[in-house]
């Protein structure tokens, strides 16, 4: 509504006085509001894209050179796109788009992870056996359903994306979990007592993110069994912010966030989020959805700061109440009490997320009470891309020693490890 439409009403004049029509408002506000959060995980729509049988991942198997000894294939699968319900960030209702797996086995119940996708720039996804969809098909193949969230603004979403948005990441995946509720009706399929988050680089960050708003919002309708965050930045306000100020890799995700948080926070007062010269004219449009972060660092300086007018430099060192570092404050995940069990993985030669935020989140969990936070060294060698598919090995292990009876977690059974060290050495970053 514009506020124009009511800039010449006078509520004294109106039959029900002044007093009554304010009252009137106020709940006609409410109930839109509420009403826009009732539907909130509501399934609009599904299709099936793909059915897998055994025979057909075996194929897969052997394209990718999967080791079947540590990646076992235990039953067909079928390949769902969703599309759902979900709140923006202003409250309002919006539609938002997933990916869900669904194992196959008449009569048996299967364990659900929600698994979170690192970052992208390009808004349009396919369903293919590539990227993180390789390892959210093997989860489903080894006996998973897998609920993997596009996230808002990704996708099928209509609204912009939020990079490292606690509050819409989260609705994100709930909302998707909610819907996937509805869908195994219609499919005749049942989900087991165990409920896993895990994600990798962004995902790590919408792992924590998601396990955080359950605990604190939804305790009595989602029990989560446990959470295994992978290579993600945590604490943004802390030893990511420092990536800002050195060289680096992908300096494309400093833009990225700040676009993010100026839709949400108003941090700057001009619309260019204090950019300098060419940068203010240059970055908008490689932020459309259709370009990939490739060409965004292409067309970066190689130390992110350098996009950014001394002004607001000056602002962010001195000033600890400046919007943009309460900003990353207020959506840093790394100083809580999670009540479930946690593992953090990470690679110490990671160049694009610090592993730092990894044991940083760990102790600051543990200072607050927590029991159960453990940290698993994927790799002292690999560089961010080459950690993403042994940290999930290690994060498959630890979930299935829950569903062998675990309470606490445990690393997977002593061969599986060993597996795993010999493939790292045939590994190059």
């Amino acid at each position: 509504m514009s506020p124009k439409l009511f800039s010449n009403f006078n509520l004294k004049s109106l039959p029900f006085g002044e007093v009554g029509w304010a009252y009137f408002l106020l709940i006609l506000f409410s109930f839109l509001f509420t009403n826009s959060q009732a539907n909130a995980g509501k399934l609009i729509s599904y299709r099936l894209v793909h059915s897998y049988s055994v025979n057909e991942l075996d194929s897969l198997w052997k394209s990718k050179k999967i080791s079947k000894f540590i990646a076992k294939i235990k039953n067909p699968l079928d390949v769902f796109e969703v599309t759902y319900e979900t709140t923006w960030y202003d409250g309002t209702s919006t539609e938002a788009s997933g990916i869900f797996f669904l194992p196959r086995e008449k009569g048996k119940e299967f364990p659900m992870i929600c698994y979170h996708h690192g970052t992208t720039l390009v808004k349009e996804r396919k369903i293919m056996f590539a990227g993180e969809q390789i390892i959210c098909t093997v989860l489903g193949a080894s006996g998973y359903m897998v609920a993997f969230p596009d996230y808002i603004g990704l996708g099928t979403s209509k609204k912009i994306h939020l990079y490292l948005h606690i509050e819409t990441e989260a609705a994100a995946s709930i909302d998707l979990l909610r819907a996937v509720k509805e869908l195994l009706v219609k499919e005749d399929a049942r989900q087991s007592k165990f409920l896993f988050l895990t994600g990798y680089s962004q995902g790590g960050h919408a792992t924590l993110a998601t396990l955080k708003v359950m605990q604190e919002k939804y305790p009595d309708e989602f029990k989560v069994t446990a959470s295994a965050p992978m290579s993600g930045a945590y604490d943004l306000g802390g030893v990511q912010s420092e990536v800002m100020f050195k060289p680096y890799t992908h300096p494309g995700y400093l833009p990225y966030l700040l676009y993010s948080y100026q839709e949400v926070y108003k941090c700057f007062n001009d619309a260019n989020c204090s950019f300098k010269a060419p940068y203010a004219e240059l970055l908008p449009s490689f932020y459309d959805g259709t370009h990939p972060m490739s060409d965004v660092n292409k067309v970066m300086p190689a130390v992110p700061k350098d996009i950014l007018t001394d002004e607001f430099m000056k602002g962010f060192l001195t000033n600890d109440k400046f919007p943009f570092k309460l900003a990353l404050t207020a959506n840093s995940v790394h100083n809580w009490k999670p009540e479930t069990p946690v593992l953090l993985c990470y690679c110490k030669a990671d160049e694009q997320v610090n592993y730092k935020n990894a044991t940083i989140t760990a102790a600051a969990m543990k200072a607050k009470g927590a029991k159960n936070i453990k940290l698993c060294d994927s790799s002292r060698k690999m560089g961010h891309r080459s950690c993403a598919m042994f940290s999930s090995v290690y994060t498959k292990m630890y979930f299935d020693s829950f569903l062998k009876g675990s309470k606490k977690g445990r690393k997977g059974p002593i061969l599986s490890r060993i597996a795993l060290s010999i493939a790292k050495i045939k590994v190059k970053n």
